[in-house]
């Protein structure tokens, strides 16, 4: 469905157009253009968009099925970009993913989106308020779509800090909880994480560099440069995450085998404390007739003695140790 149909001039919105017919007549006045925003369309839905633009059969495919990873193609004077637009749901430790496809020409721009983000609504709303930027054109919106994203992903990288902070705070706590399933479940979110970011390393580069923008303003390279240090800037910072979640379970794993030996200890500790007054249960246990003391009148409270003599050697010798 398209969401949003509206033409540009000179960095201001003239309108909002219904008819793609209309809205591309606008678009052909100078320094216009056409920015069509649609949301989850299909194949047919499509149709009316790829003609009016002439827009690649490969590309049109990639769009409505929306299974790629981020890339940048060009297609003639079009360019397709693909963008993985992120979000950290905090409550539930996951990073939600979405597509973003953009189609940039010199006189239109569509974006089609998948998943739940709101970047176009929240990018239309920020060049409509800076005039200056819609007056690079196509290729200055497509700059805000990818600072844009790129800016989304410090903050999906603040939420992962903060609960790998806890974690750490957890593992090295008194608390006997194995958090090996939590952790394992965080590496696996910044694994695809990492897989959505990584390969936008080389669009931005190609960007920062200046191809693909010959006919755009000159200042624009520079401000590609800038989203892409921040890009290399994410990506070392994801790596650095990772290794401290491979740091957090290998710990985690290590807590758990010290408790274990701990629980074996204390379980030794007790088993040889009874084994004392079993064993010298066992011997007055056996009936003899001629059992030592089992005349004596002091017997009884003497194999009592030892025994409990025995267990408090034996519970200071392992106390001392450590064992109890």
């Amino acid at each position: 469905m398209i969401v949003d149909c509206a033409v540009y001039q000179a960095g201001v919105r003239i309108g909002r157009y219904a008819d793609l017919d209309e809205a591309a007549r606008a678009a052909q006045e100078s320094d216009a253009f056409v920015w069509i925003g649609l949301m989850e369309p299909t194949e047919a839905e499509f149709d009316s968009v790829t003609n009016h633009f002439s827009l690649h059969p490969l590309a049109v495919e990639d769009a409505i099925h929306a299974s790629q990873r981020p890339k940048l193609e060009r297609y003639d004077d079009t360019l397709f970009v693909v963008l993985r637009p992120a979000r950290y749901v905090d409550p539930q430790e996951v990073i939600e993913l979405s597509q973003l496809m953009i189609f940039v020409g010199p006189r239109f721009l569509v974006t089609v989106r998948h998943g739940v983000n709101n970047i176009g609504a929240a990018v239309r709303a920020s060049v409509e308020a800076d005039p200056e930027r819609l007056k690079w054109g196509t290729k200055g919106v497509l700059h805000a779509f990818v600072d844009r994203v790129v800016d989304d992903y410090s903050e999906v990288l603040k939420g992962l800090h903060n609960d790998v902070e806890e974690i750490e705070r957890q593992v090295f706590s008194a608390d006997r909880t194995n958090h090996a399933e939590r952790i394992f479940k965080l590496k696996r979110e910044v694994l695809e994480f990492r897989a959505a970011i990584e390969p936008l390393d080389d669009p931005l580069s190609a960007l920062a560099a200046g191809r693909y923008l010959h006919d755009s303003p000159s200042p624009l390279p520079e401000y590609f440069r800038d989203v892409h240090d921040h890009l290399q800037r994410v990506e070392e910072r994801v790596e650095a995450i990772d290794s401290l979640l491979t740091s957090a379970l290998n710990a985690d794993l290590g807590q758990v085998a010290m408790r274990q030996n701990e629980d074996m200890r204390r379980i030794s500790a007790y088993v040889a404390l009874f084994a004392v007054p079993t064993m010298v249960a066992g011997i007055y246990g056996m009936n003899f007739q001629h059992m030592p003391e089992l005349g004596w009148f002091f017997g009884y409270p003497f194999a009592l003695g030892v025994m409990a003599t025995g267990c408090l050697i034996l519970y200071r010798m392992f106390k001392r140790s450590g064992w109890l």
